[in-house]
């Protein structure tokens, strides 16, 4: 692992494909006050809380990819490869991305070929709320599946909301901006009858991905090696994106549908090694699902939930470069998912629950010597909550059970793991809002069928990963309802993870594979802390400050033998953080958001040769919000980068300057 472009490649990753983002110049940059909300339910429901990104908040978020609203969640870690097509990966705890299970209205997205979520294929115009758990949602009415990640990216839709005595309601929206980039979009939801509702939802992006950069680097000796401006090539990409929903009721309960299509072609803009600008890479993605819930309550103490998704992958890489492997290949993946959840209400304080998930993944490919993998995986959860005065408690036991079947050669063992957790929550006081809590928890990754099973390049001999979470933590809020401060919260998080036969995933050259290994063992040691708090000068004038600051150690402690032995792992840094400065009066709405992120080192070894500098970026915009006799109409510009900062997020992965954006929006 001395040279970062001298592994072998890896994969090539299927639709979701290591998180290619629909936007990778935009940047979050509003964080808005909003207003009270009051939420009906026990108490014991959630007994860890979440971070949560959610109504008017969200619709003031000038980003479009949800991945750029994670960016500020504490303790989170993205990996950002440049270019209006680069590929974006989310890491929780530096966990490794494929430990965090992705949901879109409760039910897990899942890519049994990489076991990576592409989260720039979901436009924030259509998301209602983004909610980020460490260790599980620490609420026990839930599928087995999601038990079973150490940490979980909740995604949930917009569902169709009416004005008295309306039936329909659109939103139309378009977005333009450097990089060529034009997006428009289109929501429209419509009231069938008192019990059903629908929606419709529609987007393309077209960019052309060209923005220039300066490519800086100097040899060990200290001298200067390039020092040039280019402009970034093969970071196109023309995509759209479709889905409808069905919302009903029924009696003591409710139903919901669900049809997606996400259909892409863009070029892989790849790594600038060596002075080489262009890449022959372009992929072709057409991601489709169904998916439906039925939620009903039969008693008073029993309640029920049923999940059902089919889902279809497909995937056309083409590398063309005449310096690298030509490679034309076509790969199809499938996906059927079933699950039953169920909790019983023992006494008013006291629930427990089942729930079984089984799911069949099966991928297939035209390239040669493939083995066509099968996998069956089934989940068997159970579930218990109390509720004693201040006192919450939760206790879980996953069961996961894994099969593969493989052509022509041995399938392997199939692996049985039993996966415990515990929460824990107490409110010492009745007042303040303060809140200590702490939890542990256990979980497994099974190598993905990329890691094991790719031909020539994968490695059959990969071991699970096994991951142990401890975590303790405090909460504090306060509210007035007049004066100058009206809000006020804080949480501290300290928590240590140890992974077992860490899976560590390396770009080689073309951004499209990857070369995998186990590191053995890592421990994690971290500091998470994030606060905000809302002011209000005069009437109508809100000021709101966020930030949150990550502090980890993450070291590999595999082998003393080892140059890199309690070194960082790569492209974790020690410290990190954001702040956000929001103003609101009168409809109109300023924003900066600030992002830091410190050195860390690109390798395993953390010598000079492999250090990664700190970088930090600056973002403003302005909105503004017209209220108008047949609707709303917002008008929004953004400035990103607004320093010109020239900046590797990854190593010869240049990112793009300074750059604009216009938004026009109209709601009726």
């Amino acid at each position: 692992m001395r040279n970062f472009y001298k592994h072998k490649i890896l994969s090539v990753t299927v639709s979701f494909l290591y998180l290619f983002p629909v936007f990778s110049q935009n940047r979050l940059d509003s964080i808005q006050h909003l207003p009270d909300v009051t939420i009906t339910a026990k108490t014991f429901k959630e007994v860890i809380p979440s971070q949560k990104l959610s109504g008017k908040e969200l619709e003031k978020l000038n980003s479009q990819s949800v991945a750029d609203a994670l960016r500020y969640f504490s303790g989170v870690q993205l990996k950002d490869y440049g270019g209006v097509g680069g590929i974006k990966t989310v890491n929780i705890r530096s966990m490794g991305s494929q430990h965090v299970g992705v949901f879109y209205d409760g039910i897990q997205i899942s890519n049994a070929q990489n076991g990576q979520v592409d989260l720039g294929m979901f436009s924030l115009d259509n998301i209602e709320e983004i909610s980020l758990y460490n260790g599980q949602k620490s609420e026990i009415f839930q599928p087995a599946k999601d038990f079973a990640s150490g940490g979980a990216i909740y995604l949930r839709s917009r569902k169709p909301r009416f004005t008295e005595g309306k039936t329909t309601h659109l939103k139309a929206t378009l977005k333009a901006g450097s990089f060529d980039v034009i997006n428009p979009s289109l929501l429209f939801e419509y009231k069938i009858s008192p019990q059903i509702n629908t929606s419709f939802s529609a987007e393309w992006l077209n960019a052309s991905g060209k923005y220039k950069f300066r490519y800086r680097r100097v040899n060990p000796a200290g001298e200067i090696a390039y020092d040039t401006t280019a402009t970034r090539q093969n970071g196109d990409i023309n995509a759209t994106r479709l889905e409808a929903g069905l919302f009903g009721t029924i009696k003591d309960g409710t139903w919901q549908a669900r049809f997606y299509n996400y259909n892409s072609e863009r070029g892989i803009p790849g790594a600038i090694v060596n002075n080489v600008w262009r890449r022959g890479e372009r992929i072709w993605d057409t991601n489709s699902f169904m998916q439906g819930t039925v939620q009903k309550e039969f008693t008073h103490r029993y309640k029920s939930m049923l999940n059902v998704k089919y889902a279809f992958y497909r995937t056309h890489y083409v590398n063309n470069d005449d310096k690298l492997i030509q490679v034309d290949n076509l790969y199809k993946q499938k996906e059927i998912y079933l699950s039953s959840a169920n909790v019983y209400t023992i006494l008013p304080q006291w629930d427990v629950s089942v729930s079984y998930d089984f799911q069949w993944n099966e991928l297939r490919s035209d390239m040669r010597d493939f083995v066509y993998p099968t996998r069956y995986t089934h989940l068997l959860a159970a579930a218990t909550s109390y509720t004693w005065g201040p006192l919450k408690v939760l206790g879980s036991c996953l069961g996961s059970f894994v099969k593969d079947r493989i052509r022509e050669i041995e399938s392997p063992k199939p692996k049985r793991i039993v996966s415990p957790s515990a929460y824990l929550s107490v409110k010492p006081f009745s007042r303040p809002e303060l809140y200590i809590r702490a939890f542990y928890k256990k979980s497994f990754r099974m190598p993905t069928f990329n890691d094991l099973y790719y031909a020539d390049m994968g490695n059959s001999k990969l071991n699970p990963e096994n991951a142990t979470q401890y975590d303790i933590g405090i909460t504090y809020s306060k509210n007035w309802d007049d004066g100058f401060f009206r809000t006020f919260s804080i949480q501290t998080d300290g928590y240590y993870n140890s992974i077992k036969n860490k899976i560590i995933a390396y770009p080689k050259g073309q951004q499209f594979r990857w070369t995998i290994l186990n590191l053995g063992k890592v421990d994690i040691n971290g500091i998470d802390i994030s606060a905000q708090t809302t002011c209000s000068p005069i009437n109508r004038l809100f000021i709101t400050l966020k930030g949150q600051y990550t502090y980890q150690k993450a070291i590999d402690v595999t082998d003393p033998s080892d140059n890199y032995y309690r070194d960082q792992i790569p492209y974790i840094p020690w410290h990190s953080g954001s702040a956000v400065l929001q103003a609101a009066y009168r409809g109109w709405y300023a924003n900066y958001s600030f992002i830091y992120v410190g050195e860390r080192y690109n390798q395993q070894e953390n010598i000079r040769y492999n250090y990664t500098q700190p970088w930090y970026t600056s973002d403003i915009s302005l909105i503004k919000e017209f209220h108008l006799k047949f609707g709303t109409l917002k008008a929004a510009i953004e400035v990103n980068n607004l320093l010109s900062q020239d900046y590797d997020v990854i190593l010869n992965y240049p990112m793009p300057k300074r750059n604009y954006k216009f938004t026009l929006s109209i709601e009726i």
